[in-house]
């Protein structure tokens, strides 16, 4: 497709960036940011979609799945604060649900992340910069019997420009070893990642007006989290006279708990709102493909039969706290998903300037969900769903080719969601039941060329609907339903390399996102009064998607050989989005640049400054709108301790722009050297 592309991982080690999510921004259209703390998983943005931390995008790396489903903080929750960035090897990037080896959380993106097997020689490096960053990072390789075995290893703290430091503290380490190619040979790769931080959340924009907190102040100091995360895979591959296979398994245990206060004082008006997820798990699957060429009509095929596998055995945990104290249970379960995918897919070559791709997939999934504190929601629930896929290819003409692709995909939901029958908070609320498997359809056109020396410019067309956006809400413990969406939009992608140390680049995503039908029974009301800002009662109308980004621009200048002085200039662009359904609250538009100048030595050594957020612009990394209360509201008097403003009222807080801001300027130094 003209939106696949593949990245190496010494391009994405020339960009400058705050955090190792950030150099997922050289996939065109995406924008990854941060609410809150910097152990916690990042926020993405592709075509149109907030995909949280992750729900419609997933991320592999070294064939091990990073989205985790079920999962207490958000369905999808894809944290790459684990990922040693200088341990990249390739970037793979597919977008669209028209690849049949493609399945959960794909249908707006795949990124495929995989891992160096060697280095030439051992690097040792050392960052020092704002705010109290440091990071210390190793790699070396060695022959071992007939393979290799790399080892790295990172520690790292940081604080941040908050008033309440972040105080992170990371350790992180990789043992791999490998014998042989990626086509022919086996790796088997060990990790080990703990993190503690503190997070300064996002707050509402009138405690900031009014003076009450700073640009970079928290309303709940108390707020933060832990995370660890084991993991074991093997990988193995051959080729042989009929064709190629390869096979993976992978085991990961992970654990986070996490505390959040999103509303602050509105559900409890004297301890707070603070709440603790907890995510305990196992995971681990198998995955194993065989590809057999052969031809039809006398025309070359390539035909591919593959098996997908997955089980999380999970522990979760939702409940009230008090400055990380336990106040009382939400609710509590133990929770087994099992999936298994199947796929067939055959490329037949038409002519040398036509080739079809036709797939078809097929996933099954079984779940079972024991709730501890409520066993009327407790429950067993399964699905099955099955997905064709097609892509064209025409060309090259004059180095240019045409491409086309339709096909169905899915997303799985929150396991909970499909046991839930009433409210973990108010019994007496009966809640319906969400689907498992919610299906999505999508169809792309594009034309890449390479026609002018040293250009590289594509550009895509696409369009996909969702059945369904429900999904589970980690943050109350239930579920949280929406319509049908549809997302249509253009992609411009453009790498530009005159010399061979000069690379221009420059990427636009425009997306029209909305969801379909009438609201029907979602339209609210909206009440004014007098002495405190606008209140909001119920939900509003609209059929606007909330965070549902329009456009996405970047560009960069990357320059510099092996040796001698190098540098790079990057700048991105968020559009401003909707962030309620009528579109009367609207995020501002977020433009950062990033720079980076160094120099190489010919022995290894490199010394590098690297300057984050360079113009020192005044923006938010996130905007949220929604009813919170903090106690200078005047509202918070009307309400408590005597309730003389409408129960609605004080049930929905005041209506407002929730924000975290971006980081100002930051500098940080790098010095490593080779041996």
């Amino acid at each position: 497709m003209a939106s696949q592309i593949a990245i190496t991982g010494e391009a994405l080690n020339a960009r400058p960036v705050a955090r190792p999510g950030e150099i997922l921004e050289a996939v065109p259209g995406l924008i990854v940011t941060q609410h809150s703390g910097e152990g916690k998983a990042n926020q993405y943005f592709l075509r149109g979609y907030n995909l949280d931390h992750g729900t419609d995008m997933a991320i592999w790396v070294d064939d091990v799945p990073v989205n985790m489903r079920t999962h207490a903080h958000g369905q999808g929750y894809a944290d790459l604060n684990w990922l040693m960035p200088e341990t990249i090897n390739t970037l793979d990037v597919r977008k669209g649900p028209y690849f049949a080896d493609e399945g959960d959380f794909s249908s707006a993106g795949n990124l495929h992340i995989g891992l160096i097997d060697r280095t030439d020689k051992s690097i040792a490096q050392a960052t020092a910069g704002s705010f109290g960053y440091k990071r210390l990072f190793g790699m070396g390789s060695s022959k071992v019997g007939d393979g290799t075995l790399l080892v790295a290893g990172e520690a790292g703290t940081y604080n941040g420009p908050w008033d309440n430091p972040d105080d992170t503290r990371k350790l992180n380490s990789l043992v791999r070893y490998t014998q042989g190619t990626a086509l022919d040979g086996f790796s088997i790769t060990g990790m080990a990642y703990s993190n503690r931080w503190n997070s300064t959340d996002q707050i509402p924009l009138r405690a900031i007006s009014s003076g009450q907190l700073g640009l970079y102040g928290a309303e709940d100091p108390t707020d933060g989290g832990n995370t660890d995360r084991f993991a074991l895979s093997a990988r193995v591959a051959g080729t042989d006279d009929a064709g190629s296979w390869k096979a993976n398994a992978f085991a990961v245990k992970s654990t986070l708990d996490l505390f959040n206060n999103f509303t602050y004082f509105l559900a409890d008006p004297v301890l707070g709102d603070q709440f603790h997820q907890r995510d305990d798990r196992i995971m681990a699957g198998a995955n194993a493909s065989r590809t057999l060429n052969g031809s039809l009509a006398g025309r070359p095929m390539e035909t591919t039969f593959g098996i997908q596998t997955r089980y999380d055995a999970i522990n979760l945990g939702l409940t009230d706290t008090y400055q990380r104290s336990f106040l009382s249970n939400v609710r509590s379960d133990k929770v087994g998903e099992a999936s298994i995918g199947v796929y067939a897919q055959s490329t037949l070559h038409w002519t040398d300037w036509l080739r079809t791709s036709l797939g078809w997939r097929g996933d099954y999934y079984d779940a079972s969900v024991i709730s501890f504190f409520d066993a009327n929601n407790s429950g067993k629930s399964s699905a099955a769903i099955g997905s064709p896929k097609f892509t064209m290819v025409i060309g090259p003409f004059y180095k240019t080719e045409f491409f086309l692709g339709a096909g169905m995909g899915m997303h799985s939901n929150d396991a909970r969601g499909t046991a839930i029958t009433e409210s973990p908070t108010d019994p007496a609320t009966k809640l319906a039941a969400s689907p498992l498997l919610v299906r999505t359809k999508g169809a792309e056109v594009g034309v890449r060329s390479k026609l002018v020396p040293g250009l590289d410019s594509s550009v895509s067309l696409f369009i996909l609907d969702q059945a369904s956006e429900i999904v589970f809400s980690g943050d109350a413990g239930d579920t949280s339903a929406s319509r049908a969406s549809r997302r249509y939009g253009v992609e411009w992608t453009n790498a530009y390399r005159p010399t061979p140390w000069l690379e221009l680049d420059a990427d636009l995503a425009l997306t029209h996102a909305r969801f379909v039908g009438d609201d029907g029974d979602q339209a609210a009301l909206y009440a004014s009064l007098a002495g405190y800002p606008l209140a909001q009662i119920g939900n509003a109308p609209g059929n606007y998607i909330p965070n549902a980004p329009p456009m996405v621009a970047s560009a960069g200048i990357t320059l510099g050989e092996k040796t001698g002085w190098f540098g790079a200039l990057r700048w991105r662009y968020l559009a401003s989005s909707p962030l309620t359904e009528d579109n009367a609250f609207r995020s501002q538009p977020v433009s950062l640049v990033n720079g980076r100048v160094g120099y190489r030595t010919d022995n290894g050594w490199r010394i590098q400054l690297d300057v984050l957020n360079l113009l020192n612009t005044r923006t938010n990394q996130i905007s949220y709108a929604y009813g919170s209360l903090i106690k200078t509201d005047s509202l918070y008097s009307l309400c408590y301790p005597a309730q003389t403003a409408p129960a609605a009222v004080c049930r929905n807080g005041v209506m407002d722009y929730v924000v975290h801001p971006a980081e100002p300027l930051a500098v940080r130094v790098t010095v490593a050297g080779t041996f």
